[in-house]
């Protein structure tokens, strides 16, 4: 089932509204605010519990300031480092962690108002709103009353109190299903807002959670973050903020000195900075948004409104039938009084006989109306996230887990998806010689064969142009916190000797501007103040891109020469050997600069240092998992920025990169037009050099050209596109952003391919889980709507009475969706096609199931109804009685069979992995024990008699022959529905029951 994401457009709309309110809203606070301080500035006087705790500014006052964008004031304070002084922070160390508890006293705790759980009362309350049930209710009522006018007290009580008894129980097992479900999805719900920054403490750089984030801390930002709180910038590079959650612009904005404040909930677009939280939790403008945007929940997924559409058309059909049998039971009484001249004469008693009437056709409709389809979709929905969230996925909306069961190709990333992100430089190409770095004694070879000059520029090369840094943690062990990349070439400079802090006097260097990596410039470049006056450029990155910017080289005797064409190509033919060899490639180059100020870093003029080779390994599994996605019908393709032949290498290594598939450059997949994209998508397997832009336009044509149901990994700011345009995006969850993140539908915790593969195959458990209860619901309304409506009209009376029918639905509906619908998946949902976008929910071969069965079951219980009599030998007063009695105990067993049949449409063994789902076991002996229980002891209420041990052992008979019909069944064929053939370059997939 493919998302038809209308329903969330809707929710998405009104939740839009209200932002759009809230902003408007905000502006004219801010403008009241500025208005304020134009005349004369609100004085904030210290309260003695904030000067008892040593702090110098009031919560208000510093809310006040970022909240009205005061520069003014902020300046007239002394600037940040002022403000930090009165927070008792450096802006280097940040928050002493003893000040913590206090520091939560008085300025709050960074958390926000929730909407209040529901009680278990309220969904109970829910429960009770269906309006069948509510009719049945004052039907047992009147019954009650009729009654013991009638019969006297209590014999009077006894239909109208087994009706309410069985409401009752119907209540209490649907508020008890949906009460756990609410509790599961609000723990899910908590999963999803787990962020975590990196921040100063006692001196010490580390993680901690959004919640845990305290007035007073130094937050380091970098690309795709999320700001945690209100605060002011400290300092920075590049660093842009995206504003439209709040401020609904669409430009970002540029924080520097001059625009110092950062609002709680923007996210950081571009660049890297530190800032100084001011404002934590309800005081943040984020979280006054918060606590209007509280109300609402998950949208229903496509599946649930499709079967929702289902539901409503059987319940009609229901409802036709509930009328017809009324009226056939109404005028049959009618026109029996009158044969018997009693026409004119109505007791109690007859009005009793159609009240009986009224409550059967009732509960036939509530027996029609299968509310437990949607039922059973959360229900395994539910079900499957949980178990999901246990394997290290995340699945942020309900709709995406039914989608990925449909999903017939998967865009990979490569680094840390298929690979473990674990890097480490393995060669290196310096002064024109190439050498395999193993450890120190590689490291003192390298050394003592590159000349000092050489080697200077290179690890200042590698120290000042980085985004990540050398720290201590607690245990005193230095620490690298950065990208893999960044890290694996910080510690193959440090493995060359060099003390990260020490190295040069980094201090007496002045970083005057930082062009930060992303995934679109493919490269970091920055401008160093060098101690005697000089500036001088460093870039790195892709090595085809770095190359190409460089016209100069270091030779071996480290003096910078000419890059002539023939040179240039050597480089070429060194990159790409070691890319055959599966290494990332990085070129390092610098540039001297003549002018003391340049306003951008120059693109050109670079003299080429060096080339390292970094090793990032395939995952274990990952191999299998590819050929499992293969076997299952699904494509792989590879989308990466590395170089093709890095990318080809892991293909090949992991199984991906078939002999007739296609490997290709993002430039060259540009210059493609519509006709050339339709020759050539197909057979892309892999797509090396590429940007966000065609991973974004891969996608799109994937799915609008060839129908394909399309999930992709994404883990940058820049994936955003692709994630929303694909029908699942799956972000990392480890190096992944939280824009990423808060762009997909499954967030992938472990960036581990086989994960995703693992979502494929609950997805499919979703989807056939569903069918499964589908196809056995279908089969208990076909036969109790059949079988009650012609006794009615040749009998005048119905075998199965409102409790009866009451029971029935129970184990129809909620029963029956936990059984069913929570079936954990087998292996061999791997070993079939995807389903095709557009198929029929309800196949063929359900069709065959459920005709073949309701014709078995409305046979042999037509035969008791109306020859039951004569064929058991019944007679006296209470044969009527037994006969009913046996008539609903067969049609229950025939259920209880047939939900084991259930298990699997289309094969004959359907015992396997039976023994292993729990909950379907304790079900199907709930349900039997309880069935006993109403025959034997209830009699009062259900209108049973106790059965003989030769009629239970014929109910039970009547329902196990439903098995061996199944298997007939099952072996007969039919056509099935024809699947979409994917474009996937891979051989078509045999399919049938062999192979379910």
């Amino acid at each position: 089932m493919v998302a038809d994401l209308d329903k969330r457009v809707e929710a998405e709309q009104i939740k839009q509204g209200i932002k759009e309110k809230f902003r408007i809203a905000l502006y004219v606070q801010k403008a009241a605010l500025q208005f304020i301080d134009a005349g004369n500035r609100v004085e904030y006087k210290l309260s003695s519990e904030v000067r008892d705790a040593g702090f110098g500014i009031h919560p208000d006052e510093i809310a006040s300031i970022v909240r009205g964008h005061d520069n003014k004031t902020l300046n007239d304070i002394g600037g940040v480092e002022s403000i930090a002084r009165k927070l008792l922070v450096s802006v280097d160390g940040g928050v002493n962690e003893e000040s913590i508890n206090s520091r939560q006293q008085i300025y709050g705790f960074n958390r926000y108002t929730e909407k209040p759980s529901r009680s278990f009362l309220m969904f109970v309350w829910d429960a009770l709103q269906d309006l069948t049930l509510i009719i049945l209710m004052v039907c047992a009522v009147v019954s009650i009353g009729i009654g013991i006018a009638t019969e006297g007290w209590p014999k009077g009580t006894y239909d109208g109190v087994g009706i309410i008894l069985s409401i009752f129980l119907v209540v209490i097992v649907t508020a008890v299903s949906d009460y756990k479900q609410s509790l599961q999805f609000r723990d899910l719900d908590k999963e999803k807002k787990k962020i975590f920054v990196q921040v100063n403490r006692d001196g010490k750089r580390q993680k901690i959670s959004i919640y845990d984030i305290v007035v007073g801390d130094v937050v380091h930002l970098s690309t795709g973050d999320q700001v945690p709180a209100d605060g002011i910038f400290i300092s920075g590079y590049s660093l842009l903020i995206d504003e439209s959650s709040l401020s609904g612009e669409s430009e970002p904005v540029n924080i520097n000195e001059e625009k110092p404040f950062l609002l709680s909930g923007t996210k950081v677009q571009d660049g890297q900075g530190k800032m100084l939280v001011t404002t934590v939790g309800m005081r943040t403008e984020w979280g006054k948004l918060m606590e209007t945007l509280n109300q609402g929940g998950e949208d229903e997924t496509p599946l649930q409104v499709k079967l929702n559409g289902v539901a409503t058309i059987i319940g009609q059909i229901g409802l036709t039938f509930a009328i017809l049998t009324f009226v056939v039971l109404t005028v049959r009484f009618v026109v029996e009084k009158a044969l018997h001249g009693e026409f004119a004469s109505w007791s109690s008693d007859d009005a009793k006989k159609l009240l009986d009437f009224f409550a059967i056709a009732v509960t036939i409709i509530v027996v029609a109306v299968p509310e437990g389809l949607p039922l059973a979709v959360t229900l395994s929905l539910a079900f499957a996230m949980k178990k999901l969230m246990n394997d290290k996925a995340l699945v942020r909306h309900l709709s995406a887990c039914e989608t990925m069961g449909s999903a017939s190709c998967i865009c990979t990333d490569k680094t840390g998806t298929l690979t473990t992100n674990k890097m480490v430089v393995t060669k290196a190409w310096i002064c024109e010689k190439s050498m395999e770095i193993k450890g120190n004694e590689s490291a003192d070879e390298l050394k003592t064969c590159t000349s000092e000059g050489v080697l200077n520029i290179l690890l200042q090369a590698i120290f000042q142009n980085t985004s990540a840094e050398v720290v201590k943690d607690k245990n005193g062990k230095d620490t690298i916190l950065g990208t893999p990349t960044e890290s694996a070439l910080l510690e193959f400079g440090c493995l060359l000797g060099a003390d990260f802090d020490a190295y040069a006097q980094r201090r007496e260097y002045k970083i005057l501007q930082v062009e930060p990596f992303n995934s679109v410039r493919k490269k970091m470049s920055v401008l160093v103040g060098l101690p005697d006056g000089g500036v001088r450029a460093f870039c790195k990155g892709a090595s085809e891109i770095i190359l190409k910017m460089c016209d100069k080289i270091m030779d071996c005797n480290g003096e910078v020469v000419d890059l002539p064409e023939d040179r240039a190509n050597n480089v070429s033919a060194v990159i790409n050997a070691f890319a055959s060899e599966a290494l990332r490639t990085i070129c390092l180059a610098f540039k001297e600069i003549n002018e003391t100020h340049e306003p951008n870093i120059s693109d050109s003029g670079y003299t080429f240092i060096a080339l390292v080779g970094i090793k990032d390994p395939v995952r274990p599994g990952v191999k299998e998992a590819i050929q499992t996605c293969i076997a299952a019908g699904i494509t792989i393709r590879m989308v990466t920025g590395d170089n093709i032949n890095t990318a080809k290498a892991i293909a090949k290594e992991c199984g991906l990169l078939t002999e007739g598939g296609l490997a290709i450059e993002g430039p060259d997949f540009r210059d493609l037009s519509p006709e050339q994209m339709k020759d050539v998508i197909p057979r892309i397997q892999v797509m090396a050099r590429s940007l966000p832009l065609d991973k974004h336009r891969l996608v799109t044509n994937l799915r609008k050209l060839f129908g394909e149901v399309v999930a992709v990994t994404g883990d940058g700011t820049n994936d955003a596109p692709a994630l929303c345009e694909a029908d699942i995006g799956l972000a990392m969850g480890i190096a992944g952003t939280e824009v990423a993140k808060e762009n997909a539908d499954v967030i992938i915790m472990d960036d581990n391919f086989t994960t995703i593969v693992n979502v494929v195959k609950w997805g499919r458990a979703v989807y056939i889980n569903i069918q499964k209860f589908v196809q056995f619901q279908l089969t208990v309304n076909v036969v109790a709507l059949v079988i009650n409506f012609f006794s009615a009209c040749i009998t005048g009376s119905a075998p199965l009475t409102a409790v009866q029918l009451l029971w029935v639905n129970l184990i129809m509906d909620t029963l029956g969706a936990l059984a069913l619908a929570t079936e954990p998946p087998n292996d061999g949902l791997l070993k079939r096609p995807p389903v095709a976008r557009g198929a029929n929910f309800i196949t063929k071969p359900m069709w065959r199931n459920i005709i073949g069965q309701s014709i078995y079951q409305l046979i042999i219980l037509g035969i008791l109804n109306f020859d039951g009599k004569r064929l058991l030998g019944l007679s006296g007063s209470d044969a009527t009685k037994v006969l009913n009695t046996l008539i609903f105990n067969s049609f229950v067993f025939c259920q209880v069979f047939n939900e084991i049949n259930s298990r699997d449409i289309d094969k004959i063994n359907i015992f396997r992995g039976m023994f292993d789902s729990r909950i379907f076991l304790a079900i199907i002996f709930a349900t039997v024990a309880f069935q006993v229980v109403i025959v034997e002891f209830l009699g009062t209420f259900a209108s049973t008699v106790p059965l003989n041990w030769q009629f239970w052992l014929l109910s039970v008979v009547i329902g196990a022959v439903s098995m061996p019909i199944a298997a007939i069944l099952k072996c007969i064929p039919v056509e099935r529905d024809t699947s979409k053939q994917h474009h996937d370059g891979y051989e078509a997939l045999p399919s049938g029951p062999e192979l379910a």
